[in-house]
């Protein structure tokens, strides 16, 4: 990071200084503190929704669909030469250590908002007050508290205590469905934890027993009939159990020869295993219906007509915008700053992608049905 210092360069835009530094919401030792983003997600809770990703393949795969759906857009300016600095700017500006482009940074911000319900990132300036890359924080260096009901500060951890940032302006937030009254978000998995739990005593319960079904074992019992019988019971006991090692252990099928009495069984066989499909459908439902996602997009084959799949998608679209809305002031904001800091008035419309080509199919469809339908009433007025 030798390219970052800490001078000062006017702002063309508004007369007034902007700082250029390092990265200021990152930090190398956040085992040196305990970390608390206070009023939202504990430690713990940030653990344990990590946790959930990793043993749920639903919700990580969720998560993933819901980051890639949301989408791309486009800033539209009306200076063709603004419209090309801008454009290659959006595609090339550095994130994080590995990537490139605005697009990359808010699918990041994006999964972070939705895991954690806030989400919290950096606009890095360059020594000649340029953005020069954006930053995806981790919420364990950092806390953040509501010091005013309108108010929501970041502090980093720095020579033992929280201390604020110095240039909050290039820091970006964002909050998940908080509740009222507060600044921090809801993670989009709350409530799953006691569901996730029961499935994986589910799926736990049934990779043991067909570890004991599946790796078949058997009882030999040998029976003595006469009192010789019994007078070499053991020695017998003892040949058979070698015929039998024997014959188990044989690389190719082999015979089991045995004198006497002699009954095989199968351990476990007259014991019968809970269906669990009926349970763990239930413990589905509720997960695929607090992540917002068509069954059917997560690999589950349950029945669905037409219709239902055609109102799933409306769904899903809605949630998707809900999405984008949250996303917005922080691609706005990123703009805003690349605008004053060339120089210019951040004058330019926000477009978002459209989200499939269905929802584009039947808005044209609806689109042509009011255009003909008002045809219609123009070449035939109804008559009083």
């Amino acid at each position: 990071m030798q390219g970052f210092g800490r001078k000062k360069k006017k702002d063309p835009g508004t007369g007034g200084e902007i700082p250029v530094h390092a990265v200021q919401t990152g930090s190398f030792h956040s085992w040196e503190h305990p970390s608390l983003l206070s009023g939202g997600t504990t430690p713990q809770e940030r653990r344990l929704y990590g946790a959930l990703r990793e043993s749920v393949p639903i919700i990580d795969a969720a998560l993933g669909k819901l980051v890639r759906l949301t989408g791309g857009f486009q800033i539209r300016c009306r200076e063709t030469a603004v419209q090309t600095e801008l454009d290659h700017w959006m595609r090339s500006v550095q994130v994080n250590g590995a990537q490139k482009g605005v697009q990359s940074f808010l699918d990041v911000f994006l999964e972070q908002l939705l895991l954690y319900g806030t989400a919290v990132g950096e606009v890095v300036l360059s020594p000649e007050g340029f953005p020069a890359a954006l930053y995806n924080a981790s919420l364990e260096n950092l806390e953040l508290r509501q010091d005013s009901p309108l108010e929501l500060n970041v502090y980093r951890w720095e020579k033992g205590e929280y201390r604020p940032l110095p240039w909050p302006e290039l820091v970006l937030t964002a909050a998940m469905r908080p509740d009222a009254g507060s600044a921090f978000g809801v993670s989009l998995l709350r409530g799953l934890p006691f569901v996730t739990d029961i499935l994986m005593k589910i799926y736990h319960t049934i990779g043991v027993n067909w570890q004991r079904v599946g790796d078949v074992r058997f009882a030999v019992t040998y029976k003595p009939s006469t009192e010789s019988d019994r007078a070499f019971a053991r020695e017998r006991a003892s040949q058979i159990a070698g015929e039998w090692k024997r014959a188990m252990s044989s690389p190719n099928p082999a015979d089991f020869v045995a004198v006497g009495d002699v009954s095989i069984q199968t351990i476990g066989a007259d014991g019968k295993i809970l269906d669990s499909n009926v349970p763990v459908r239930q413990m589905l439902e509720q997960i695929v219906a607090k992540l917002g996602l068509p069954p059917f997009l997560l690999g589950l084959s349950w029945s669905s007509t037409e219709r239902m799949s055609s109102q799933q998608a409306d769904i899903l679209t809605s949630e998707l915008e809900a999405y984008r809305r949250m996303l917005e002031p922080v691609v706005r904001k990123i703009c805003d700053l690349w605008f004053r800091l060339q120089g210019l008035s951040p004058q330019y419309t926000l477009e978002w992608d459209a989200i499939t080509l269905q929802d584009e199919t039947e808005t044209a469809q609806a689109r042509l049905a009011n255009a003909q339908a008002r045809k219609l009433e123009l070449e035939f007025p109804e008559k009083e």
